[in-house]
């Protein structure tokens, strides 16, 4: 049998993961803009966020649809349709007079994102062969644990130099270029729909779940966690996403076949993929804002400081791949979660000695734990469905995963808003390093919870048919 991978495939892969690796590096550089948007529009830090906010809870929702789209259009018009929507939505953004046209951009780019990050991991999916599959998806994860790393940096260094808007110039050629590539390099038909009714209702019930938790979690940071407000929150938050269960499991219609979720191994590795980018993101979110309150660096430092642990992981990725292909899951993953427990464990244990050159040395334990799981996740999860299954498989994944950046960022912040509210003094530093040490010891529960999966599916699955 053949498995070698063609140019033409090569080339499809890394059009579709480049215009994907674009959306996120925009919307990461993005976020070191916010102060000079406050000034120059004349908004609020609170409307400004929204630049973020909306942009995922968009790409999530956008996500959930791709397991029918999928199905429904050849990969070639969805690349199209994500690419012009990139193209358009930057040229947008960067003539925008105000905040709500620079919204409105911010939003088309979201479609794109949303579509050509399932896209790419269903063009692995199709077109590499079985034995090359944790390799490619190695090299996806790149473009998914890269981007956020790089996109402070480069949104500094550009916003710095020039203005806010020369970030998007810089990638408006990029995207000529990948629209050219693609057109002559995508192929395959759709799967087709039959029998398969496309649930807007559905649609609508997960963009109300998406923006309730936030929403519920943003009232803690606003008035505490034994606060009303939030209580009756969380239990809005209940009842909607039990309606959303009982709709979804009556209903003749189908958004993503969540039966898949009834396969143990598929689950759980759900479960670790979402929780390794809720650290992921959710580090990169708190470890700037420690550095910069507490260690007093400026922001150009507080980007640069995560560079080397995100450059290292991007490196370990591939080299996690080719494990997986040649031995299994249980050794990469092992590695992984012991890793990201560590970094974790060790985050929490010395928050209130934390420096600098700490810092950068614990990231490095973490990213490389990360790297070497997230990838094999996904393509061990990938393996448990077959045939038109694994464009539901694929939308899951890839819209949990967006999702987890999100609510990584939102909780892990609420709980600084949280201790500064509650906590009785307006130290800013002490309140700080008092939410830090919470949210790592957060993060370390979560790294355990993930170890423990990666043992209990290894002992109780994989070990049996080896």
């Amino acid at each position: 049998m053949d498995n070698s991978v063609s140019t033409r495939v090569k080339l499809s892969v890394l059009a579709v993961g480049l215009l994907s690796f674009t959306g996120i590096l925009i919307e990461t550089s993005m976020n070191v803009t916010f102060p000079t948007l406050v000034r120059t529009l004349n908004v609020s830090l609170g409307t400004v966020q929204w630049l973020t906010t909306g942009y995922l809870l968009l790409t999530t929702i956008v996500m959930s649809t791709t397991a029918y789209l999928l199905k429904k259009f050849d990969p070639l018009k969805i690349f199209i349709f994500a690419t012009i929507c990139c193209f358009i939505g930057s040229l947008i953004c960067l003539m925008a007079p105000d905040f709500p046209v620079l919204m409105g951009g911010r939003l088309l780019q979201a479609i794109s994102t949303g579509l050509s990050t399932p896209l790419m991991f269903n063009l692995i999916f199709e077109e590499i062969p079985s034995s090359k599959l944790g390799l490619y998806t190695g090299l996806a994860g790149i473009v998914i644990s890269l981007a956020p790393a790089l996109g402070p940096t480069y949104g500094g260094v550009i916003n710095g130099i020039w203005t806010w808007r020369e970030i998007f110039v810089g990638v408006l050629p990029l995207i000529i270029l990948l629209f050219v590539i693609g057109i002559f390099t995508i192929h395959g038909t759709a799967r087709g729909t039959k029998g398969i009714t496309f649930d807007y209702l559905s649609v609508v019930g997960l963009a109300i779940i998406f923006s309730v938790i936030l929403f519920t979690f943003d009232q803690a940071g606003r008035y505490g966690w034994t606060s009303s407000q939030f209580l009756l929150w969380v239990l809005g938050s209940i009842v909607i996403i039990g309606l959303f269960a009982w709709y979804n499991h009556h209903s003749n219609r189908q958004l993503i076949d969540f039966s898949i979720l009834k396969i143990p191994v598929l689950r759980l590795r759900l479960f670790g993929y979402f929780s390794l980018q809720f650290i992921n993101i959710g580090l990169s979110f708190v470890l700037p804002i420690f550095a910069q309150t507490v260690l007093k660096l400026d922001s150009a430092q507080a980007g640069l400081m995560l560079l080397p642990g995100s450059l290292l992981g991007a490196a370990v990725g591939p080299i996690a791949g080719y494990m997986y292909d040649k031995r299994g899951a249980w050794m990469p993953l092992l590695i992984s979660g012991l890793l990201i427990t560590a970094g974790s464990g060790l985050f929490w244990i010395q928050s209130e000695s934390l420096t600098m050159s700490g810092i950068i040395w614990i990231y490095l334990l973490v990213r490389i734990g990360f790297s070497m799981g997230f990838g094999v996740s996904l393509s061990d999860g990938s393996v448990q469905v077959k045939g038109s299954k694994k464009s539901d498989q694929n939308s899951l994944y890839s819209m949990m995963q967006q999702y987890a950046g999100s609510l990584g960022t939102n909780v892990l912040s609420v709980v600084i808003s949280a201790v500064a509210l509650t906590s009785g003094t307006k130290n800013n530093v002490l309140n700080t390093i008092a939410g830090a040490k919470i949210d790592f010891a957060i993060l370390t529960v979560l790294s355990l919870l993930v170890l423990a999966s990666i043992v209990y599916i290894y002992f109780r699955y994989e070990k049996q048919n080896n």
